[in-house]
């Protein structure tokens, strides 16, 4: 995709953090389920995460995702250079290196918030993660965005 005065986004794979990115709680919604199902259409759809709530494998059963758990943010950063050139989605400190990482990075800042240094590490910050993976589907919405 290319974004005008911006550049060229080349990534393949999406990766996303579980908690207070995809999820509250170690709960991902129905809706949001949906909308990695079609992304993962276009993309190989990655999920890591150090599975604080004990969810990680069930709540991505039949879905054509990827699950990788992950003990701290420099072991979710190592995993995400596997999968360069990537987009990255997070909200967390231990997302940190890997939205740095990023070919194009997003903060999402949903009901468990957002540290700041993720805020700073992202090229875009949404309220939820469903306007995130929006972006990505519609990629008119990402240029609006991003455009210089």
């Amino acid at each position: 995709m290319r974004i005008p005065n911006y550049g060229e986004i080349r990534a393949q794979a999406v990766l996303f953090d579980l908690n207070g990115t995809l999820g509250e709680s170690g709960k991902v919604g129905e809706e949001v389920k949906h909308l990695l199902k079609r992304l993962a259409d276009r993309y190989t759809v990655v999920v890591l995460s150090a599975d604080t709530f004990g969810t990680l494998e069930e709540e991505f059963k039949g879905l054509p995702v990827r699950v990788e758990r992950v003990s701290s943010g420099a072991e979710k950063a190592e995993i995400a250079r596997g999968y360069e050139p990537y987009i990255a989605v997070g909200n967390g400190n231990n997302d940190v290196a890997m939205l740095e990482g990023a070919e194009l990075a997003f903060c999402v800042i949903g009901p468990e918030g957002a540290s700041i240094d993720a805020l700073l590490a992202s090229d875009v910050v949404v309220q939820d993660v469903k306007d995130a993976i929006g972006m990505l589907l519609d990629e008119k919405k990402l240029i609006a965005t991003l455009r210089g």
